[in-house]
């Protein structure tokens, strides 16, 4: 298969920037880098454990928010720019500010850069406005398109508007993203496209393609803001465990986070000695831990994660499902549809099986898929029967 490397480019807009006061600026908190929430994607208006938790990290009522929504196409590609079926980087802002404002920010303000307007982000406005920001949020899209618009050439040098964010995060501000806007804070290695199945056929490819189903990531990476893992997003809704193992084995990472929708992995200290996550939301955290093969952890509302030390503790409010249904699990003949893999793998953590291989559902190659519980195999319940959370499920991928 033919691949293309595309860069994502834009005209520059023509219209003026608007004229924004900054207000002073929130001081350092104890010289740490400030959190981070990452957001597996689809954040509902209403998750107020997630937006409640950005704006009370921001400053609450004296929060002042920038959003980013440059992973959006500009309203010169967006067909119905001007009219209320709009969805742009322009409206995309509105709507993030006026939902952060819902949830209780007392400013939410748009950040104007998008593939319109590149060159605002080396506007020292633009850069002064993000330097009067409490924290920042970063909307959906295309997470390339944030490389593109706010780094800078073959350096990856930070544009203005980057080094303003860079510099309030390290003086203690929230910078939370969902889906693109996850992606983009993570180091080297960012993926930038694919399918779990191509993913294994074809392996994964360093560069930004054309074809959708081309597995790529970008080398030099993201903005850098989490480097104890890659970041994968929509993780079980789109199948992506093939994916996220095929980029971690091509580039020699041994942690994945894969976020699930609605979700946020919260990171307090990222980059120091006492990082720490902790998962909100109604979906879970993935861990894939490929120190020695795959070993797949499912981590719920309330889990704790200590990348140093590889731990997972659960929340009070789930024990340990130690008396496992007798019922027999099957596996899939579609193990990288929609929501299947993770399906099958509650469903194996509440059974006495002990393992259960699936295949995909393409064939030229097949694929089987097993997962195993291993010696350090738990699983965790709320009601008694159902598994909630699961850690150390071995995951092995070969050819059919």
């Amino acid at each position: 298969m033919t691949q293309r490397r595309t860069l994502l480019t834009g005209a520059l807009g023509a219209a003026a920037l608007t004229a924004l006061t900054p207000a002073a600026p929130a001081s350092a908190r104890g010289g740490r880098r400030g959190p981070l929430v990452l957001v597996g994607g689809s954040l509902s208006d209403g998750n107020t454990e997630i937006y409640g938790e950005i704006v009370r990290r921001a400053g609450g009522a004296r929060a002042r928010i920038g959003v980013l929504t440059a992973a959006s196409i500009p309203p010169s590609q967006d067909p119905d720019a001007g009219s209320p079926d709009a969805v742009n980087s322009v409206t995309n802002g509105r709507y993030y500010a006026d939902l952060l404002r819902a949830h209780g920010a007392g400013e939410a303000v748009w950040i104007p850069v998008d593939l319109d307007r590149i060159a605002a982000a080396d506007d020292p406005a633009v850069a002064a406005l993000a330097a009067s920001c409490t924290g920042f949020f970063f909307g959906g899209g295309d997470q390339f398109r944030y490389l593109t618009t706010m780094v800078r050439g073959q350096a990856h040098a930070d544009s203005l508007l980057l080094a303003a964010i860079r510099r309030r995060h390290a003086a203690g501000a929230v910078v939370a993203g969902s889906s693109a806007g996850a992606q983009i804070q993570q180091g080297p290695d960012m993926v930038t496209g694919g399918e779990s199945y191509n993913a294994l056929r074809d392996g994964s490819h360093p560069g930004y393609f054309d074809d959708p189903d081309t597995s790529g990531y970008w080398p030099a990476g993201g903005f850098g803001l989490l480097t104890s893992g890659l970041i994968d997003t929509h993780f079980s809704a789109y199948g992506r465990l093939g994916r996220a193992v095929e980029l971690a084995v091509t580039t020699g990472n041994r942690r994945v986070y894969g976020l699930d929708a609605n979700t946020a992995l919260l990171v307090t200290d990222p980059g120091g000695r006492e990082e720490l996550g902790r998962v909100l939301g109604t979906g879970g955290v993935n861990v894939l831990d490929l120190r020695d093969g795959v070993r797949w952890s499912h981590l719920s509302a309330g889990f704790t994660y200590r990348p140093r030390s590889w731990q997972a503790d659960a929340p009070s409010g789930l024990r340990p499902l130690g008396h496992a249904a007798a019922d027999e699990v099957t596996g899939s003949e579609d193990v990288f549809g929609d929501d299947v893999a993770i399906g099958l793998a509650l469903r194996l953590a509440a059974s006495r099986t002990r393992s259960v291989t699936s295949h995909t559902r393409q064939s030229d190659p097949r694929f089987a898929v097993t997962f195993t519980k291993t010696p350090r195999f738990s699983a965790y319940t709320g009601d008694g029967r159902t598994a909630a959370a699961f850690t150390d499920l071995a995951v092995h991928i070969r050819q059919a």
